[in-house]
């Protein structure tokens, strides 16, 4: 059964986000708090959505999807950004990221969204092989890129703030 996910279903994504990020090698990434998951997937300005797989026999958790809406300025329609898919090891083999993967591809029809899109990291043969039975293409002239820390401070401090109001256009956006 897959349904959206509710508050009180934070810490059980939580626990599921830390199980994605020790079987992806990057453990010590996932600091989310519950307070921060809160406030992105409930707050007054939600900035992804969740579903929650359960088992369909015991009512067990066994996964969930995050992912929230993007926007091509190519195609001038939004699209969906899956930022994770992830099935607990035991309940894998059972058809519920087929599922949950399904029913997002129906909600972007659905929302006349475009284009479905997802990362995977290229040494997860089992996701890779997976999604390419579904179809997907995997775009490898693409690459990602990405600043944090110390080269994300430092370019901000190169920031020269034009004068005037900045709106309401997003977060931070330049008047």
């Amino acid at each position: 059964m897959i349904r959206d996910a509710t508050e009180h279903d934070i810490p059980e994504i939580r626990a599921m986000i830390r199980e994605l990020a020790a079987y992806e090698r990057a453990v010590e990434q996932a600091r989310a708090t519950d307070e921060q998951l809160r406030e992105a997937l409930f707050g007054a300005r939600p900035a992804a959505y969740a579903l929650i797989v359960e088992d369909d026999t015991t009512g067990e958790v066994v996964g969930y999807a995050l992912w929230f809406p993007r926007f091509s300025t190519w195609t001038g329609t939004r699209g969906m950004h899956l930022e994770d898919l992830y099935v607990r090891p035991h309940a894998r083999g059972g058809g519920h990221g087929r599922s949950l993967l399904a029913f997002l591809a129906a909600l972007c029809l659905r929302s006349g969204y475009e284009r479905f899109e997802w990362w995977v990291l290229d040494w997860n043969d089992p996701a890779v092989d997976f999604y390419r039975s579904l179809g997907a293409d995997f775009l490898d002239e693409w690459r990602i890129c990405r600043l944090t820390d110390e080269p994300l401070r430092h370019l901000a401090r190169q920031e020269k703030t034009a004068p005037g109001p900045r709106g309401d256009r997003g977060p931070g956006a330049a008047g």
